[in-house]
């Protein structure tokens, strides 16, 4: 029995009140991201598919409690009870759980399998490039940004307030997403959505200062 619709549909529960940054429209850019880059890297596309549409299911209590409750981990455990329940083989359920658990950008998690890895990198590549911007700018809203400040410094802001812009995202992470990517279809995609990024960025300071 494919148990992948119910497992979809009961993922989409935890995205009824989602804020836009981090909804369901995410998830599922991140899940044809990640199946384009799993079949490229001969990944298990069964482990990356529910991988995908279980890989924010905890965002919604990071985002309540301002950063202070990691959603990958919180996500893995909620996955873990969500598939024990469907009775999934357990070899398919820890193979998933850690994707899950190793996705973030800020984890402590390294991701081990091939499976986990193609998650990450579909992750960010969602978070950078056109689609990155606005959802950058998407979040900077959603916490009560303001929209632009070049000239704040990095070390004496923090995220969650007025300061924590989407060109302060760009600043602390999105400019070093490239950089981080861990396949090789992920990393080709990374450099062009990067270049357009950083030229967007630039194309923002120069009309904030008046020069074009």
């Amino acid at each position: 029995m494919d148990l992948f619709p119910q497992i979809k549909k009961a993922a989409m529960k935890y995205f009824v009140h989602a804020k836009g940054s981090h909804d369901w429209d995410h998830t599922l850019r991140v899940y044809n991201l990640c199946m384009q880059i799993g079949k490229k890297e001969n990944a298990d596309l069964e482990i990356v598919q529910y991988a995908a549409v279980l890989h924010d299911i905890g965002r919604s209590y990071q985002d309540r409690l301002n950063g202070k409750e990691c959603h990958a981990k919180k996500g893995a455990l909620l996955a873990r009870d969500l598939l024990e329940k469907h009775k999934m083989d357990p070899g398919k359920i820890e193979a998933i759980v850690h994707c899950i658990e190793a996705h973030r950008f800020r984890g402590s998690i390294t991701p081990r399998s091939i499976e986990a890895k193609v998650l990450f990198d579909a992750d960010k590549l969602d978070s950078i490039g056109a689609v990155g911007v606005g959802r950058a700018f998407l979040f900077a809203g959603e916490v009560g940004a303001k929209l632009h400040n070049k000239d704040i410094d990095m070390d004496k802001t923090k995220p969650y307030t007025q300061e924590d812009t989407a060109y302060r995202e760009f600043m602390v992470k999105l400019r070093h997403v490239k950089d981080r990517m861990l396949t090789s279809e992920g990393k080709r995609m990374a450099e062009e959505r990067h270049n357009f990024m950083v030229a967007f960025f630039d194309r923002l300071n120069q009309e904030v200062d008046g020069i074009i």
